[in-house]
């Protein structure tokens, strides 16, 4: 199994869901998130007082899935969350040793 975290821009969110949807991944998991990398931060003007936003408003996206369907997953993204722009996030992909569904004990593959 594996587990794939992407970092996003909030606003294409939508449309990596969809994708995925379409795809026949579900189980997706989503958390609002700030941070920064290369992309810094911008300046922005309040009542007249300029200040430094450091951190940016992100969206983590986080799927467990078979090692079959992570590769499509991965692809997914990358074209649904791509704006060209710097900013645009990052995907990681780990492996996952165990899975445990709560409700009824069943594991691995079958509790995702």
């Amino acid at each position: 199994m594996k587990k794939v975290e992407a970092i996003i821009k909030p606003f294409k969110l939508e449309d990596v869901r969809e994708a995925l949807s379409e795809a026949g991944i579900q189980g997706l998991t989503v958390t609002e998130v700030t941070g920064y990398g290369r992309q810094k931060g911008h300046t922005e003007t309040y009542r007249g007082a300029e200040y430094t936003v450091d951190f940016l408003p992100k969206v983590k996206l986080e799927v467990v899935l078979s090692d079959e369907h992570a590769e499509r997953c991965i692809e997914i993204i990358q074209q649904k969350a791509l704006t060209g722009k710097i900013g645009d996030g990052k995907i990681f992909l780990t492996t996952v040793e165990r899975a445990i569904r709560i409700r009824t004990g069943e594991e691995n593959e079958d509790a995702i």
